[in-house]
């Protein structure tokens, strides 16, 4: 619409079309007059309404006589000052909880290079790149050097952070892949994609090496690769390659990709409605996932992005600021008068600014009207030269020359190292989100656990059975004990319950019967489902004889329970396994009519 108001010159600069190909471009605007729409909808309505007032989606949505209607996951103060009443809200733990989207869980990993920066030692061999050119070259440290954390990607890199981060993430992959038989789609969002410093280069070329699955395995998905909305797709609708997509912002924000589950955050941001944005990536429910129950968030912080925003509020603090102003226009705004002393701080500003970073070369080319060049003690006595000698100080200021200087100044050489032999201490710890939005260690998520199952042993009936009259042990009981403890405190889904033990305990596949019995005596052993039915049926089957017939329905017994924990008589006539083979009256006859007194037996021996 905006192309077709305004022109697409018009549009692109108003950033309005970047992420959709226009088939149809207007050669000229079209008429269309201000009354054509009643309603006009504006989806994802953060996204281009800020604070300029000729900004080109507000301009098109201000040309209409009409209600105006925004759609956002992510509301901002600029976005309600235009929309001005919110009509409706529904929360991201509403959905989760009514099953139209998934929550997540945090893999916190942390890196003593992001944790505390890089610190070089006098002497050491670094590769120093030249940001303009792309060449390198090797350079001895004439003494220490020291960069913060935030200067990671921007002014250094340690590759054996990017090796050992990626490494850890691959552990996570491996074990998913492992229990879930599928490379999980990921990811990976990166710091940049700058030439000769590219940071999801750097990620993709390492993680193409660590996965050895072919180059299509691992693709960066930039604004900066060959037909980027190609990629896009193609890691949408494919199963299977790319598995891993490193990004910056291109997927942050309107892509829709079912099947992603894990995201992988290498870098740091601020913005709450672009972590939100980012974040949603992955809660998307699959059709062609079924067990798509939760996604991975892998905080490469140690886990204090997510705790940041935890801390924030529901809103942003502030509106998108403006763009500067040309240099050249605060100048002319001084020579016609326009709120003048405001604009003379806001030059004397902007020239230390320059002082700072000019290179040599430019205080030579400012030493033509400036003595020495010096910028800064020029920009120290402007508001005195103004005052006294206004024409001449403005003659000087509204040289073409001068002024093409002021905006176009030579700046120094910039390099970025790379630090080639720093070596850092990467590890990753797995943390439950809870339905209160809190991240648990697994000890922590354990804990309120085992207080839970001590202090409702009354409120839960499968609780109670199954600490006092395992006899009593039923399809039912198991369903219900299921569906109270997903709900209960932060949620103790049977998944989480399992990983957070198998973390805690060293023991995989625990089963849910031993997750309660221990949580409320710890000396109760901690069982997978294949040792509790073994257990059992030991106990059941101790001293008798069974015919053929009867070990065989046994058999499909013990393969029923090893899923599902419990057994009724209306599985015998609905499962496969059974009804395949007479269902119930087959099963009752083979056991002279004892069958119903058999499934007693075997759920109090299961529930022990």
């Amino acid at each position: 619409m905006a192309v077709n108001l305004f022109g697409r010159a018009a549009a692109i600069n108003g950033d309005a079309g970047d992420d959709e190909d226009i088939d149809d471009d207007p050669s000229s605007p079209l008429p269309i007059p201000v009354h054509a729409f009643d309603v006009m909808v504006a989806d994802e309505c953060h996204r281009g309404y800020n604070a300029q007032v000729d900004a080109i989606f507000r301009r098109t949505l201000d040309r209409f006589d009409a209600v105006r209607v925004g759609l956002t996951a992510t509301p901002a103060p600029h976005t309600k000052a235009y929309f001005e009443h919110t009509a409706y809200t529904y929360k991201y733990e509403d959905a989760v909880r009514e099953g139209y989207l998934v929550d997540y869980d945090v893999i916190a990993v942390a890196s003593g290079v992001a944790a505390k920066g890089v610190f070089l030692q006098e002497g050491e061999q670094v590769r120093v790149v030249d940001l303009a050119t792309g060449k390198d070259s090797f350079e001895n440290l004439e003494e220490q050097r020291a960069f913060d954390a935030e200067a990671l990607e921007r002014e250094i890199t340690v590759p054996d952070t990017t090796r050992k981060v990626l490494g850890e993430l691959k552990t996570f992959t491996d074990a998913f892949e492992n229990d879930h038989g599928r490379f999980p789609k990921t990811l990976v969002f990166a710091c940049n994609d700058q030439p000769h410093k590219s940071h999801a280069q750097a990620l993709v070329a390492a993680a193409r090496t660590l996965w050895g699955r072919g180059d299509e395995f691992v693709e960066k998905i930039t604004g900066k690769v060959d037909r980027p909305l190609r990629r896009v797709k193609e890691f949408r609708n494919r199963k299977d390659r790319p598995g891993i997509a490193v990004t910056v912002d291109l997927l942050s924000t309107g892509v829709d990709v079912p099947d992603l589950e894990v995201i992988v955050f290498l870098r740091f941001v601020r913005s709450r409605i672009l972590f939100a944005q980012m974040l949603g990536r992955g809660t998307r429910r699959s059709d062609d996932l079924s067990d798509k129950s939760r996604f991975t968030v892998v905080d490469c912080f140690n886990g204090t992005l997510v705790r940041y925003f935890h801390a924030t509020t529901d809103m942003t603090e502030a509106p998108p600021e403006k763009p500067s102003k040309p240099i050249g226009k605060v100048i002319d705004d001084i020579w016609d008068n326009r709120d003048r002393a405001y604009q003379i701080r806001c030059l004397v500003k902007r020239l230390q600014r320059i002082d700072k970073e000019m290179s040599g070369e430019a205080r030579d080319q400012f030493a033509q009207w400036l003595p020495d060049g010096d910028v800064a003690a020029f920009a120290k006595a402007l508001p005195g030269k103004l005052a006294n000698d206004f024409a001449a100080t403005m003659k000087l200021l509204r040289d073409a020359k001068f002024k093409a200087l002021l905006a176009d100044f030579p700046r120094p050489r910039r390099v970025f190292t790379v630090a080639e032999h720093q070596v850092d201490a990467v590890s990753s710890e797995w943390l439950v989100r809870g339905l209160d939005g809190k991240e648990y260690k697994p000890a922590d998520y354990l804990t309120v656990f085992d207080q839970y199952v001590r202090d409702n042993p009354d409120q839960i009936h499968a609780i109670q059975i199954l600490l006092n009259h395992p006899k009593d042990w039923s399809v039912g009981a198991l369903q219900e004990l299921r569906t109270r403890l997903c709900v209960a405190g932060p949620g103790f889904d049977e998944l989480q319950l399992r990983k957070a033990h198998q973390i805690r305990y060293d023991k995989a596949l625990v089963d849910i019967i031993s997750m309660v019995k221990h949580a409320a005596r710890a000396e109760e052993a901690l069982l997978s489902a294949e040792e509790r039915i073994d257990r059992a049926f030991d106990a059941v089957t101790a001293g008798k004889t069974f015919t053929r017939e009867q070990q065989a329905w046994l058999g499909r017994i013990r393969g029923h329970l090893l899923r599902n924990l419990s057994i009724d008589t209306g599985d015998f006539e609905i499962m496969p396994a059974f009804a395949d083979f007479g269902g119930y009256e087959a099963a009752n006859e083979v056991f002279g009519g004892a069958l119903d007194a058999l499934i007693e037996r075997i759920n109090g021996a299961v529930a022990a």
